[in-house]
């Protein structure tokens, strides 16, 4: 559990809510106030429903995926390369952010408008990246997306049960985009 004592009520109720719904998807808003350090009146006062917490959080989770897929790009010459770096960064935010992949969230225009660019965003590095080569133009852009997608929560979730490292996950999970799963002859 981290120490939400020093923060402001509404970022302790912020980093209580990413902590405790990390471990427990279902949390009650009770069990994110007591992890807060607050009463449930106080945690009400900043956030109507457990809708409106979940709203915020995943507003946070998108800006600080953009921030650190943004820092992680930086002078990156090839969407193939972009494609490796987003996810070397994506994943160790998995323990902050990877509930919200499995938690849905009321309708929402600005999260729907959120999610949609950043669908495009993955979209536009993945057709990038089969005209450099890295993906065969027949398989179906879509399809690679969801592959990527599908492999993010893997490794969010190979690191969460503490099955690999940050690192080791977007080995395998890169490995697994680009190469599949072949078993070649000098592995038998």
């Amino acid at each position: 559990m981290i120490n939400t004592k020093r923060l402001p009520t509404r970022e302790a109720i912020i980093e209580a809510a990413f902590d405790v719904l990390n471990r427990n998807t279902g949390a009650s808003l009770a069990e994110i106030a007591l992890g807060a350090g607050v009463g449930r009146a106080t945690l009400h006062r900043h956030f109507s429903s457990r809708d409106d917490l979940l709203r915020t959080l995943a507003h946070i989770a998108i800006d600080e995926m953009d921030a650190a897929t943004h820092e992680a790009c930086q002078g990156v010459e090839t969407h193939s390369a972009a494609m490796r770096r987003c996810l070397e960064a994506l994943i160790p935010l998995g323990n902050r952010h990877g509930f919200i992949a499995r938690e849905p969230v009321d309708e929402d225009e600005a999260l729907s408008a959120e999610y949609a660019r950043l669908d495009r965003e993955t979209i536009e590095m993945i057709e990038g990246a089969k005209a450099e080569g890295l993906f065969p133009t027949s398989t179906p852009t879509s399809w690679i997306a969801r592959i990527y997608d599908q492999l993010l929560y893997a490794a969010w979730d190979s690191v969460r049960t503490e099955e690999a490292t940050p690192s080791q996950a977007a080995d395998l999970a890169w490995t697994t985009l680009t190469q599949g799963l072949e078993t070649k002859l000098n592995d038998k």
